[in-house]
């Protein structure tokens, strides 16, 4: 789960989205012909970008942050893996150039359905999925609803325990300042599987040089990914993660491995502290078609930091379980 100024953070920040007015919009089509389509799905208009192959089973990108968007994915990963598979750039309700819902109708369970609705939209019987840190929730729950309609799926800085990475993180904040652990562990609600919660204000104003120390052992590498997801006046609000927060996410642990049946890729990068590869290289070995891969001093982004290597991964992947 990303925590940064394209995820919760943004909750806290506060930051605006800039959209175009509804009369600007194009009429909604439901497609999977190039290019960008806008398409009204549970009453909300959700936006999305086909290309690369125009064969093939679609491969859906399911963005973190929670809302985030999938622009940086598109912009700097895209051109690796659009020659060799049919990409399909979405958007998640309350995220980059898709609506925001009035009441705040956001929940794994409604996402899933929004790309459900989708595929059966498409006519195609199976898709393929790559998720990126809370996208890789959305995957996992998804195939384990729709095992049969999951031709593979690679999850990648994936979040199968959440309570064990941030517990990892509060161990991390133990040592670094005792202080503000302290009182990271007052701030624990009633009930919570949470050790401390670092997330609530006990770091106070160093929180973001918290988490990107946490995602990005190279600096440069944030400062890239937030200006693409932030291109063109697009800006995580924050909603999005303020109602998953409030829906208890923190507290998330995937508990269904045997009914994700297809093939599964579970890539994680060596100095990702946020999600940390302890639980997702346990979760992979609980599959019952998974694989794990590390990647050596990369982080959250890893493929932003090795794109050549992940999209051979991924290409690979997708190749071989097209075979099976």
């Amino acid at each position: 789960m990303s925590v940064r100024r394209t995820s919760v953070l943004a909750a806290l920040a506060g930051l605006f989205l800039l959209t175009p007015p509804a009369a600007s919009l194009p009429p909604p089509t439901t497609r999977l012909a190039p290019g960008e389509h806008q398409t009204i799905v549970n009453d909300l208009r959700l936006w999305y970008r086909v290309a690369g192959r125009s064969d093939g089973v679609p491969i859906v990108f399911l963005h973190g942050g929670p809302g985030q968007g999938s622009k940086s994915f598109a912009k700097l990963v895209g051109p690796a893996v659009e020659p060799s598979l049919r990409m399909v750039y979405l958007d998640q309700r309350g995220s980059g150039r898709s609506e925001r819902p009035w009441n705040d109708a956001y929940s794994l369970d409604l996402v899933v359905d929004d790309l459900e609705k989708l595929r059966q939209a498409w006519g195609v019987p199976r898709i393929g999925l790559i998720g990126h840190s809370i996208g890789s929730m959305l995957g996992m729950e998804y195939g384990a609803k729709y095992p049969d309609r999951v031709a593979g799926m690679v999850l990648a800085a994936s979040g199968p325990d959440l309570p064990a990475a941030f517990n990892a993180q509060c161990d991390r904040l133990a040592k670094a300042d005792p202080a503000a652990y302290a009182r990271a562990v007052a701030d624990v609600e009633p009930g919570s599987k949470l050790k401390c919660n670092v997330y609530k204000g006990a770091l106070k104003n160093r929180l973001q040089a918290f988490v990107d120390g946490n995602m990005f052992p190279n600096p440069a590498v944030a400062k890239l990914v937030e200006r693409e997801d932030n291109a063109n006046g697009l800006r995580n609000t924050g909603q999005y993660s303020r109602a998953l927060i409030g829906g208890g996410i923190l507290n998330y642990q995937f508990g269904r491995p045997e009914r994700l049946t297809m093939p599964v890729l579970v890539v994680a990068g060596e100095k990702d502290y946020q999600t940390g590869t302890g639980p997702q290289r346990a979760f992979a070995a609980r599959l019952p078609r998974g694989r794990f891969l590390e990647y050596k001093n990369a982080g959250h982004f890893m493929y932003v930091e090795q794109t050549p290597r992940f999209a051979r991964d991924v290409i690979g992947f997708f190749n071989d379980a097209a075979r099976r």
